[in-house]
């Protein structure tokens, strides 16, 4: 019964989205207040009735109930409870119900929160959202239905996927979503304002705390995966390059953008028909990226759906929205009023700089993943794109954006100085170019160019700590002083020193793990010896257990270094017995936080050996620990005050904040 009712309120919630996507927007175009009003709470009761609905999804899943297709597909009745709740969206199903569940959470949002928004515009936003939403409940009661029965329940089910029994699938899917859905509120708000024929600085306002949200989750989210790559799949590698990595790769970078070029409407008036195209094309990289892994034309981990007709119907999805989208911003767009004029050495020149070469390398990164896709689809011939083109491409094109980062910030808006502005960047450049020196003359191996992007992460780092330093006079005003304007200071302002550290550490990690990284890949048998990077690995031996759904195999390593014990590591591969499929559990010693000691199994060998994979990985952990300071740093600027629609600043806290600019 419950598994009806869930299906049932999910074709509630289909009509009600079909009334969300015609009444508000018939309001507005009539000017009928009481039409216009009925948006948020459609908004908020189809929320509930998706949420009722997973929520029976779930209960399916945790109880185990094989009648339903879905669960029979996808669980197992000895999996650990934390997995059979993670299994409702580690398949294609589920994970599309997951999807509109999220974008239902946005909508319901939008309109509960946003009462300080006009009401034309607010309503316009809605049925944009309600569009969407109505054409992904379509998809998933006509193609994708997770409520299915079995007549005849099986006593047991098939298993989750092996590779997806972690706890980082809990996490990873979720995050990524919500920074996909989440661009769909600036998706959405665009839309509305082509409608209208309306936009303006205070429109920036009320969507860059949107782009905020899901450019910071859609951090994580990547970040999550790629640790979850990392420490899952026993390759020692972070990212492959994979067409599905990239795929959530390309709305990031775009939604950087937007980030920034919002920033520059909201400040200037400025690049409003670029910002209103960013928000088209983030979300349909967004959707392209949901095409991708749903419809079939890609094989891979991230993977799910191999129907083809589910396939054509996300492709008429795409070509609708995206479609759609561009067509009324070509037909609408010369009627927005353009912005303030700015000279290039700007603020907002250092901005628009960074938006073109982001917009590139979104590109470059686009064509390396299409490519390959439509050669077969035309030709037949199957090729493939890996990351020799992506680093001849990709890379270059994010150099000029990092000498860039720390000098944007220190210009003024309309016009600026670059002499002055690099005046104040001594200490980071000198900083950036003493270090690069150091790398030289201490440390062997790796590329030659390999210093250079150290010094390059450093400038970065430093540079982003060079506009608080100036703000509050550290080092030119008495102590106290400082640590007053320090308090006086906003938010976004930390926010945009946190993210830009973030993105420094990230570059460091990268640069320091590939270019200084050592391996040994070798047959071990019982009381053999290796050494990597000073670190001599000793398999003691070997021990097996079994636990739930599966058997582990144990190997024991004892790591020393010059005599002293470091740590004992137990890598194990694990056989599930339900599908008799074999999997990687890595072992992982952390030095100091920052490196990593890394081994993974491979097959055993008749002569009693086994297959053994060593890493040394030095600032590893920089990579994701860069990831988690820049979505602490849009969670800075999320709090400041400005960003929250409608809340009047405090004049204690104005006066002092102006008095420090």
């Amino acid at each position: 019964m419950i598994i009806e009712l869930g299906h049932f309120l999910l074709v509630l919630a289909f009509a009600l989205s079909l009334v969300q996507s015609v009444v508000p927007i018939w309001g507005a175009q009539v000017n009928d207040s009481r039409l216009m009003s009925v948006a948020g709470p459609i908004a908020v009761t189809q929320f509930l009735f998706v949420g009722l609905s997973f929520a029976a999804l779930c209960y399916a899943y945790v109880t185990s109930d094989f009648s339903v297709t879905n669960v029979w597909e996808n669980s197992h009745s000895q999996m650990p409870l934390i997995y059979k709740f993670t299994s409702v969206w580690g398949n294609h199903e589920g994970s599309m119900l997951l999807w509109v569940l999220i974008l239902v959470i946005f909508s319901a949002m939008v309109g509960a929160f946003g009462k300080n928004l006009p009401p034309k515009l607010k309503a316009n936003t809605l049925a944009v959202q309600g569009w969407i939403t109505s054409a992904f409940l379509a998809f998933v009661l006509l193609t994708s239905n997770p409520f299915l029965r079995i007549p005849n329940a099986p006593i047991e089910g098939h298993d989750l996927n092996p590779i997806l029994q972690d706890i980082g699938l809990a996490l990873h899917p979720p995050l990524l979503y919500l920074g996909y859905v989440g661009f769909s509120i600036a998706f959405a708000f665009s839309i509305a304002a082509l409608l209208e024929g309306r936009i303006d600085a205070a429109w920036a306002r009320w969507v860059r705390p949107w782009v905020l949200i899901a450019w910071g989750l859609l951090t994580l989210g990547i970040a999550m995966g790629s640790y979850w790559a990392y420490y899952e799949l026993g390759w020692g590698g972070y990212w492959f390059w994979d067409p599905v990595e990239n795929a959530s790769f390309m709305p990031w970078l775009s939604g950087t953008a937007l980030l920034h070029s919002a920033i520059v409407m909201e400040k200037r008036g400025a690049l409003k028909v670029w910002t209103i195209l960013l928000s088209i094309l983030t979300f349909s990289l967004s959707l392209l990226g949901t095409f991708l892994v749903r419809s079939g034309v890609l094989t891979s981990v991230h993977a799910f759906a191999t129907d083809p007709s589910r396939g054509i119907f996300i492709l008429a999805l795409l070509v609708a929205f995206i479609g759609g989208g561009l067509s009324l911003f070509a037909w609408r767009a010369a009627l927005l009023k353009q912005g303030g004029v700015f000279s290039p050495i700007s603020r907002e020149g250092s901005l628009l700089f960074n938006n073109l070469f982001l917009s590139a390398a979104a590109a470059a990164v686009l064509i390396g993943t299409l490519y390959p896709l439509a050669l077969e689809a035309l030709t037949g011939a199957k090729i493939s794109v890996g990351a020799p083109f992506f680093n001849a491409t990709f890379g270059p094109m994010m150099i000029p954006i990092m000498i860039a980062v720390p000098v944007g910030p220190l210009l003024a808006w309309k016009r600026g100085d670059l002499a002055a502005a690099m005046q104040r960047l001594f200490v980071a450049l000198g900083t950036s170019i003493f270090v690069t020196v150091l790398c030289y003359a201490l440390i062997d191996g790796g590329s030659a160019l390999s210093p250079l992007g150290i010094g390059l992460a450093i400038w970065v780092m430093v540079g982003a700590l060079a506009e608080i330093q100036l703000r509050i006079g550290l080092f030119k005003q008495p102590l106290g002083t400082s640590i007053a304007r320090l308090a006086g200071l906003p938010r976004t302002v930390f926010g945009t020193a946190f993210g830009h550290f973030g993105l420094g550490m990230t570059l460091l990690g990268l640069i320091v793990a590939s270019s200084y990284q050592s391996e040994a890949i070798l047959i071990m048998k019982k009381g053999e010896q290796t050494s990597v990077s000073g670190y001599t690995f000793e398999l003691t031996g070997f021990q097996q257990k079994a636990e739930y759904n599966y058997v582990d195999l144990i190997g024991n390593f004892k790591v020393t270094k010059d005599g002293k014990d470091v740590a004992e590591l137990n890598p194990i591969k694990r056989i599930y017995t339900s599908r008799n499929m074999p999997t990687t559990e890595t072992a992982i010693h952390t030095i100091a936080g920052v490196t990593q000691l890394y081994m993974s199994l491979g097959e055993q060998q008749t002569n009693g050996g086994i297959a053994v994979r060593i890493y040394y990985k030095p600032w590893v952990t920089f990579i994701w620990l860069g990831c988690v300071v820049m979505f602490f740093g849009g969670c800075l600027s999320l709090s400041d005050r400005r960003l929250r629609i409608g809340a009047p600043a405090r004049k204690g806290r104005a006066r002092q904040a102006a008095s420090t600019a």
